[in-house]
């Protein structure tokens, strides 16, 4: 029985600044993620409170929304087989540092904090986190 997913994608504001969504899409596809929806937009700080409230008690969570709000990102709905597992291999680790070859973060990101890309780390947080961003 085939899994089909859905899961948030989220190309940060460094990325974004660099021009390298075109790529990091092309990567998705490549790796047989469909695109269902996406939209590039800028949020307030407060938005991004909202959307990181389940770091809210981490050290780095102002830095967090901070960063996330400083400058346009994609949000896109991803979809695919096992998507949530394997939209989060395909971005490999938080710091870039760690990330296995081909990974976006290997190839793209600048450091733990601008590491180009966020997805959804669990079915539940999917759900959340597309909500947040295509829900009318």
């Amino acid at each position: 029985m085939s899994n089909i997913e859905q899961t948030l994608s989220i190309i940060k504001p460094d990325a974004v600044e660099r021009n390298l969504d075109g790529q990091i899409k092309e990567m998705f596809s490549i790796n047989g993620f469909t695109i269902v929806q996406e939209k590039k937009i800028q949020i307030e700080k407060q938005e991004a409170e909202k959307f990181y409230k389940v770091h809210e008690t981490k050290p780095f969570y102002d830095d967090l929304c901070t960063y996330l709000s400083s400058g346009p990102i994609v949000v896109m709905i991803l979809e695919k087989e096992n998507a949530i597992l394997a939209n989060r291999e395909l971005m490999g680790s938080t710091n870039p540092k760690d990330a296995a070859e081909g990974t976006i973060r290997k190839k793209f990101g600048i450091s733990i904090d601008k590491n180009s890309v966020h997805g959804s780390d669990s079915a539940e947080n999917a759900k959340i986190e597309i909500d947040f961003f295509f829900k009318s």
